[in-house]
């Protein structure tokens, strides 16, 4: 028996009333880790005053994210963040005055771990350099009016009925372990916006998150390539900040730092000369 145009008219009023009392309703999920958290948790107490750095090159470096804080939830699984690292890596591998990398899994960092923790890494792994890795990333999920009509008058499939925004930040901090000092910090963002029936909304926002730091980590090796160049300029420009040295056989070499080697050698000359017209 079909029903009658009054009670079809009654089911579609309620249908309707209960999708606009979810109008305009924001869901979101938010995923991080904090380099700040991981090297200072006790901040309030002690503070860690930055030593002059004191680089001996080749430099051996290590790349490590940073553990999620004890609130966070894990989005990135380590295979996710070993591909990340060895893209970070490559960045380094361009440069003659790193010697080796290291990529460190996240088991050897403890929550909270400070500088503790990594001069525990630097003994095991033997590295002077640390590039800490860290994330932000925020879901927000916009369930619109676009849901309303696809719930009452369409079908389950038809017209996309969520808005979603995925907004992610990977940052990378450089650090001179033994000197507690940033040389210097990358960020990568990415922003990006899709649309998904609620059919389909969570493997579109799984999709969202993967896509996100994908983007991210991208914007993050570019900027990361030309904070290093600028690293080398600020080496040469401010020398009083920087301790440079060689290991037992390294000579520099190679035109993407022939610069770095004219200048360590005008550096070494001027010390030496500095300390002789002293003893005069």
């Amino acid at each position: 028996m079909k029903p009658s145009k009054k009670y079809l008219f009654l089911i579609i009023l309620l249908v309707n009333s209960v999708a606009l009392s979810n109008c305009g309703f924001v869901r979101s999920q938010h995923y991080s880790s904090s380099a700040v958290q991981y090297l200072y948790p006790n901040e309030d107490e002690r503070i860690e005053s930055p030593g002059i750095p004191q680089l001996t090159l080749p430099l051996k470096v290590g790349v490590a994210f940073v553990p999620e804080g004890t609130r966070g939830k894990q989005t990135l699984t380590e295979k996710d963040k070993i591909d990340l690292m060895y893209e970070v890596s490559k960045n380094f591998k361009k440069f003659t005055f790193v010697k080796s990398i290291e990529l460190i899994p996240s088991a050897y960092l403890k929550k909270q771990g400070g500088f503790t923790n990594l001069d525990q890494i630097r003994t095991i792994y033997d590295i002077d350099v640390v590039a800490l890795l860290s994330y932000d990333q925020t879901q927000f999920t916009d369930e619109g009016i676009a849901s309303i009509t696809y719930w009452t008058l369409v079908g389950a499939y038809v017209i996309p009925g969520e808005k979603n925004d995925t907004n992610t930040m990977v940052d990378a901090s450089v650090y001179d372990i033994q000197s507690r000092k940033m040389l210097f910090r990358a960020p990568g963002i990415s922003h990006i916006k899709s649309k998904a029936t609620p059919v389909n909304l969570s493997e579109q926002l799984r999709a969202d998150k993967i896509d996100g730091f994908k983007e991210a980590s991208k914007d993050l090796v570019t900027n990361l390539e030309i904070q290093l160049e600028l690293f080398k300029e600020k080496v040469k420009e401010l020398p009083e900040d920087f301790q440079i040295a060689h290991s037992p056989g390294y000579t520099g070499g190679g035109s993407l730092d022939a610069a770095t080697v004219i200048f360590l050698a005008l550096i070494s000359a001027y010390f030496f000369y500095s300390r002789r017209t002293k003893k005069t």
